[in-house]
């Protein structure tokens, strides 16, 4: 059951981060045309600018699902099984903290700005930080449960860890 959830939700990541990127690159290309034409639709830029936020936040996930993020080893992986596990216990807790931080300002910020509209859409700012607080809590939900697998096994594999396809 766990396991066909998070299927799905890897899905509707994979396939946000694919709608949001074609409506940007329309958006864009709408404005780049209608410039051209001399008769430039005012709103492309701030819904560009919307969603090249739920892009971001959307790559951001899917990374995040991968365990494909940046991540110097080096080091790290030259340390024995305990002090490697003792690093990599930390370094979630770090990213538990962090992604609960991140929901929690994230949610401030769209709180604050519920109340103020865009200068040349109907939609509220607050839509502009939304995507914080999915990023945040997902981060944070992602991070518990690496810290769960590693208080409870050994080292990733290679292909767990997002290195290998």
């Amino acid at each position: 059951m766990v396991a066909g959830f998070q299927r799905a939700l890897d899905g509707a990541i994979r396939w946000s981060a694919i709608g949001f990127t074609l409506a940007l690159l329309i958006v864009v290309m709408l404005g780049v045309i209608t410039r051209a034409l001399n008769d430039p639709l005012i709103w492309t830029d701030e819904i560009s600018r919307f969603l090249m936020v739920w892009t971001a936040v959307a790559g951001w996930l899917l990374a995040s699902r991968r365990r494909a993020h940046i991540r110097i080893r080096f080091f790290h992986d030259l340390l024995p099984n305990p002090a490697w596990r003792g690093w990599e216990i930390a370094i979630q807790c770090s990213l538990v903290v962090f992604g609960a931080l991140l929901a929690w300002y994230g949610l401030y910020i769209a709180i604050r700005n519920h109340d103020m509209d865009a200068l040349t859409l109907p939609i509220s700012l607050s839509w502009m930080y939304a995507p914080i607080v999915l990023a945040g809590l997902l981060t944070a939900g992602q991070a518990m449960a690496e810290l769960i697998e590693r208080l409870t096994g050994t080292r990733p594999s290679a292909q767990d860890e997002g290195l290998v396809e």
